[in-house]
């Protein structure tokens, strides 16, 4: 069992870089798969060891002198994070072949020139397995590399395969999310600077360095929480900071549109909660109002805006910043029932949105770039397996059950009710509407959105069968969903456990 966690990280890096020597001997499709097995391997087996062995996987990989330990780190809090990008990556590589055969016949007859399978294939894979290095960071800068590696694949992915004005859109989406990537930076650069490490979390130990960072003199501690947490909110595209979000879902291929949204943006909330949280509790503890109300006003806003969107995948853009206010909502409680809720609902969203953007896919794969919704209905009766496919996903996002976002929100929702209720009656009861009105807007546009997607006049009377690649890709991204509904117990109440013993002195008690 030695380094077997390392292993597993480093196997899909391994696999990517040696993607177009592969395709000399094999067919696309064949490195495709193996690359989809990469992926998978390092969420199945770390989700199957932490369970039976109920023990935190630690692996020291090398320490520098002023920078501190390198090593990769798996526990109950970043589990649901490293399952849920490992399904999904290694089923939208899957999906990818299908789609990509669609996009690349597209370019084609556009005259343009088209790089092949092993440069699409090397940058996809090497884009999901920076996202499972970021997950089992130990180390600031260690977290940064992988955040930066996941940058480059994936503006390389946009600007190469994209739609549109794809390359000033991918420029966009590098330069607003790498102004976040900075500020970021900078904040951690004045956390390391002054206590000689960039440690989050004590190799040594075996522990997080829990307010490690307030120690900083003057008012450093404060400027560097609040630079980190900036940055962050570029990545996670929190109102204010997600203008280059619907953009780049718009413009780039539907895989890595179904890899930006569930997967990408939510880590910056994983870099909230594991880094900034545990290096400056007290200081971030003291912005749970305004981070409260950012949250809330994430929420309505990409709300209200999905509502007028007649593109399918800008609609489902908006929708990931709503989703995203959802997440910051369960951390702004600063309880562990609220961080348990807004780490379950990563999963929930990842499952959720992965599905509608994979669905969104299909349409333009099979019926010739559609992406308009009221310019589709009827295909329940033609798509029955899309259709449930989509309507789990909606369900994943919205917290019906049998989804596990029923159980996040839930999660959310108490953290929440705690912070709220010292408030005084008039605040309590607008922020209570307020949330109230958010969940409603989520059912509005999901619900109104399926409906005229599938139901209604057949506006396409011939109805195209679809590949089997696409369904057979969705399913195991939605089984995840269901598993974690059916068995919550390593995302919910270990999850909740670890959380309280961590900050024990820190968290409000539920």
């Amino acid at each position: 069992m030695s380094y077997i966690l390392t292993l597993l990280i480093i196997l899909p890096l391994f696999t990517a870089l040696i993607s177009p020597l592969l395709l000399r001997f094999l067919g696309y499709r064949v490195v495709a798969i193996i690359n989809s097995i990469s992926l998978l391997l390092p969420g199945v087996l770390g989700f199957t060891y932490l369970v039976c062995y109920n023990t935190v996987l630690l692996e020291v990989l090398c320490e520098v002198r002023g920078i501190g330990s390198f090593a990769f780190l798996l526990d109950y809090l970043n589990l649901p994070f490293l399952l849920s990008i490992s399904v999904v990556t290694s089923s939208v590589c899957i999906y990818s072949i299908p789609y990509m055969n669609c996009r690349f016949r597209e370019m084609l007859d556009e005259g343009e020139d088209v790089p092949g399978w092993g440069m699409y294939i090397m940058l996809y894979t090497l884009f999901s397995s920076s996202m499972l290095g970021i997950t089992v960071s130990t180390n600031i800068i260690e977290f940064y590399l992988f955040l930066e590696l996941s940058l480059i694949p994936s503006f390389l992915l946009i600007a190469l395969y994209g739609y549109g004005d794809r390359r000033r859109i991918a420029l966009i989406y590098f330069v607003w999310t790498h102004v976040g990537a900075q500020l970021f930076l900078i904040g951690s650069l004045i956390y390391g600077m002054h206590t000689g490490s960039f440690d989050f979390y004590n190799a040594c130990l075996g522990r997080p360095l829990l307010g490690f960072g307030e120690y900083l003199p003057g008012g450093l501690a404060e400027l560097s929480s609040i630079l980190m947490i900036l940055g962050l909110f570029f990545k996670m595209a929190v109102l204010g900071m997600h203008f280059w979000l619907p953009h780049a879902h718009a413009q780039a291929p539907t895989p890595v549109s179904a890899l930006l949204s569930p997967n990408l943006i939510g880590l910056a909330g994983y870099g909230i909660l594991r880094i900034v949280i545990t290096l400056f509790p007290s200081i971030t503890r003291s912005f749970s109002t305004p981070l409260m109300l950012l949250s809330i006003a994430t929420i309505m806003y990409g709300g209200l805006v999905a509502l007028r969107q007649d593109d399918f995948k800008r609609l489902l853009a908006y929708s990931s910043i709503s989703q995203m206010g959802y997440i910051l909502l369960g951390i702004s409680s600063f309880t562990a029932i609220g961080f348990t809720g807004a780490v379950l609902h990563y999963l929930s969203h990842a499952v959720g949105k992965a599905l509608l953007f994979m669905a969104a896919g299909i349409f333009i794969a099979e019926y010739h770039g559609l992406r308009s919704i009221s310019r589709m209905g009827g295909f329940a009766a033609s798509h029955p397996y899309l259709f449930s496919l989509t309507l789990f996903g909606v369900m994943s996002l919205t917290g019906l059950p049998p989804s596990s976002c029923l159980i996040s929100k839930l999660l959310i929702i108490a953290g929440i009710s705690s912070v709220i209720v010292e408030m005084g009656l008039a605040s309590m009861i607008l922020l209570s509407i307020a949330i109230i009105a958010g969940i409603g807007l989520t059912l509005g546009y999901t619900f109104w959105t399926i409906k005229r997607i599938f139901f209604g006049p057949i506006k396409f009377k011939n109805h195209t069968s679809i590949n089997i690649y696409f369904t057979a890709a969705m399913a195991p991204i939605a089984l995840l969903g269901l598993f974690a509904f059916i068995y919550p117990k390593p995302f919910v109440d270990i999850l909740q456990n670890m959380l309280t013993q961590y900050f024990t002195w820190n968290l409000k008690k539920p």
